[in-house]
């Protein structure tokens, strides 16, 4: 007679695959929080050191300065918050609600420091 766990195994339905436990989820969400705020802060920190460098000059037009800035940098500025709802995404696909959620913050983070250093590459 087989045993039950290769009942299981030979079976044509596919099983649900086990979720992590809690305790796994809320060590990966706080040490995902650390990182995600070391990120949000030098990023706000880069936004402000920049901004304060770029102030337009009299003599410079603002419309030339915003086509000068190369595609890469778009890239950039916006593959992060792509980047952050992918992460979101897969923890949530993982069934990890609480570092889902944590990166779900994290995407709107990244969201807001998106339109700020767009706003300040086009003024």
């Amino acid at each position: 007679m087989a045993s039950p766990s290769t009942d299981d195994q030979d079976s044509p339905t596919p099983t649900r695959r086990e979720r992590p436990s809690r305790l796994t989820d809320i060590a990966v969400a706080l040490l995902l929080l650390v990182a995600d705020a070391v990120i949000v802060v030098v990023a706000g920190l880069l936004l402000v050191a920049v901004g304060m460098g770029t102030a337009p000059s009299p003599h410079s037009s603002s419309a030339s300065h915003s086509r000068d800035t190369p595609p890469v940098t778009w890239l950039i500025v916006w593959g992060g918050p792509v980047l952050a709802a992918a992460g979101a995404f897969v923890h949530a696909r993982l069934r990890m609600p609480v570092t889902a959620v944590v990166q779900g913050l994290f995407t709107l983070a990244c969201v807001l420091l998106a339109v700020a250093w767009t706003r300040m590459l086009l003024s």
